[in-house]
């Protein structure tokens, strides 16, 4: 495991996320899906947000990322599907006429933690350490 380190702070903080397009239509391929790839990443990059992994699939993203602890993971997703939401209906226009309006992607996204460290073993440090 390697920690990630900024100027006050060591840090191990790995998300695993995951958003779907609006209806789950299957719309992510082509040059669309290059396209989205490259907004991703420069709105990761520009947060200082490293993406350990990604995939798109037809209809949905799947990313496994690791965020600083100044920022929040909800100000990071919002700024990722709003960007790239907006990018991709002002490029292709199409879309808004075919498909959906003014949303590209569906509402919330689902996001888990990753980490060497259990729930019982923090436990089992808190135990050591108020025993003392």
């Amino acid at each position: 495991m390697r920690y990630s380190s900024s100027a006050h702070t060591r840090f191990y903080h790995r998300f695993h996320v995951v958003w779907v397009t609006k209806y789950r239509y299957k719309v992510l391929q082509g040059a669309m899906r290059e396209r989205i790839r490259e907004i991703i990443r420069q709105t990761c990059e520009e947060l200082g947000v490293h993406i350990v992994r990604g995939v798109l699939a037809r209809d949905h993203v799947h990313m496994f990322l690791s965020i600083p602890p100044k920022l929040s993971l909800s100000d990071v997703m919002q700024r990722i599907k709003g960007r790239s939401s907006r990018r991709i209906q002002m490029e292709f226009p199409d879309l808004r006429k075919r498909y959906w309006g003014r949303r590209f992607w569906a509402r919330g996204y689902f996001s888990t933690t990753s980490g060497n460290v259990t729930d019982d073993i923090i436990m089992q440090h808190l135990e050591l350490h108020s025993a003392k």
